[in-house]
């Protein structure tokens, strides 16, 4: 099978998995019995992830939110390291009690795969609550490289095989991945450079020893806006609403080509599930607020807040399709 066909196995249809919107959403968990006891003392929304990162972005929106409506402090605490793999082995391990609620990435669906060993298994420590937002990429450069769209980078690149670069948050990262699908799905020569997050990354960006980058539009928006970054591309099969003008990796000539990255809330397994119900509900109302589903469809995220079942099923579709981009990049941890 060629690379090609194979990036449009893994990848097409993804758009068709994301569960119904918030108001077209017809199915619910069973609410149980609530406890009036629950929170009664801060609530930690916990992720691998550092600071201005698009999860912390979108953990921060919610947080505030959720702490008004339970009365208790929402604290966000940022642990990277190992590929988001640092945050969701502490989160794994954390009481299942609710007071710890973990946000989990398309980076979980990948590392299931990547990694030869992980100390936690995300499938069986974690308790889905909901599918938050998903999220293209965004194909960036740096203004001083000379191409305005994907057609020119593709010629650009093939008249100058390994001299331009391309930054990611790591090996195996999805903007990792996304560049090696982009190589392989162009014949394009491109020397990935990893960092220890996206944020590292930004700064060689901005002072031009990276030239390209695939990040996530809630983080890369204000580069672009401000004009710091050149935009070529959105990974999603759909223009951004943040980054109207910007074409889709389709529209620019590579049908098929999609990455779209993820956030959802999950627990640790076990926690009781009248928390369970009232975190779900509680978030997915939080969800619904309109001030909220314009500030993160302001940045490019697409509000979900699907049911449990459907986010249980959700991950196990990512993990099969991201475990094949894995094998078709070669990439591997120990």
């Amino acid at each position: 099978m060629t690379f090609k066909r194979l990036l449009t196995a893994v990848l097409a249809g993804t758009a068709a998995l994301v569960a119904p919107s918030l108001g077209a959403q017809t199915t619910a968990p069973a609410a149980g019995t609530q406890t009036s006891a629950w929170p009664n003392k801060p609530v930690k929304i916990l992720f691998g992830f550092p600071a201005a990162s698009a999860t912390d972005v979108i953990a921060r929106a919610v947080g505030q939110k959720l702490s008004d409506k339970w009365g208790q402090p929402v604290v966000i605490e940022n642990r990277p390291g190992a590929g988001g793999n640092l945050g969701s082995e502490l989160a794994a391990r954390a009481p299942a009690d609710g007071y710890t609620i973990f946000f989990g990435t398309v980076a979980n669906a990948i590392s299931t795969t990547l990694y030869t060993k992980l100390n936690y298994d995300y499938l069986k420590d974690f308790t889905p609550i909901t599918l938050v937002a998903t999220t293209p990429l965004v194909l960036v450069a740096n203004p001083t490289v000379p191409v305005k769209n994907v057609n020119e980078l593709i010629a650009h690149a093939k008249a100058h095989p390994g001299e331009l670069n391309f930054g990611s948050g790591g090996v195996g990262t999805s903007n990792h991945l996304a560049g090696e699908m982009f190589k392989a799905a162009t014949g394009t020569n491109l020397v990935h450079v990893p960092y220890k997050g996206t944020p590292a990354a930004y700064n060689d960006m901005f002072g031009g020893q990276v030239a390209l980058m695939w990040d996530n539009i809630v983080a890369v928006t204000n580069h672009v806006k401000n004009g710091k970054l050149k935009p070529l591309a959105v990974t999603s099969l759909q223009r951004a609403t943040s980054l109207p003008d910007v074409p889709t990796m389709a529209e620019s000539g590579l049908p098929g080509f999609e990455a779209v990255s993820w956030i959802g809330a999950l627990v640790p397994a076990g926690t009781p599930q009248p928390v369970v119900d009232k975190i779900y509900t509680d978030l997915t109302a939080v969800l619904r607020m309109p001030d909220v589903r314009e500030k993160l469809a302001a940045s490019g995220a697409v509000v979900v807040g699907n049911t449990p079942e459907q986010f249980a099923a959700w991950n196990r579709t990512e993990i099969d399709k991201w475990s094949r981009a894995v094998k078709a990049s070669g990439a591997k941890v120990d």
